[in-house]
């Protein structure tokens, strides 16, 4: 999954830099069920989980940050399903970017879950950038 994000990362940085504009990259995981007491969620054990990812968030996009250094990059995550924080995530934005396979497998779907809700639940424009 991360080689996907950072595959359409470069051209979104690309793009971001060239315009002067606030890059927001956003990772929507559902907390796992360790996380879920009787009672709610636990804090600590949330606070645990959001940061390990967004350690791996950082570490993924990395390189891309080197590659462009002059971009601003605010990194997101949230304790969601990827569909659901993508459109939370796209309220405010100028233009919301996300991939589809290229290629896939019949009967698959043509597009996945994240881009069938982005395109059907955003108010900006969506561009689906195609990716391997």
């Amino acid at each position: 999954m991360w080689r996907k994000v950072c595959g359409r990362y470069g051209s979104c940085a690309d793009a971001a830099a060239s315009r002067g504009v606030l890059l927001q990259v956003v990772h929507g995981r559902p907390f796992p069920a360790r996380v879920y007491t009787p009672w709610g969620v636990d804090p600590d054990a949330a606070a645990e989980v959001s940061a390990a990812v967004a350690g791996e968030l950082a570490e993924a996009l990395g390189p891309w940050c080197a590659r462009f250094p002059g971009v601003l990059v605010q990194q997101t995550v949230l304790p969601d399903s990827p569909a659901r924080a993508v459109v939370e995530a796209a309220a405010g934005a100028g233009l919301l970017v996300v991939g589809r396979r290229r290629h896939h497998r019949l009967p698959a779907p043509r597009i996945g879950a994240v881009t069938h809700a982005a395109v059907h639940h955003v108010t900006c424009p969506v561009a689906v950038v195609p990716h391997d």
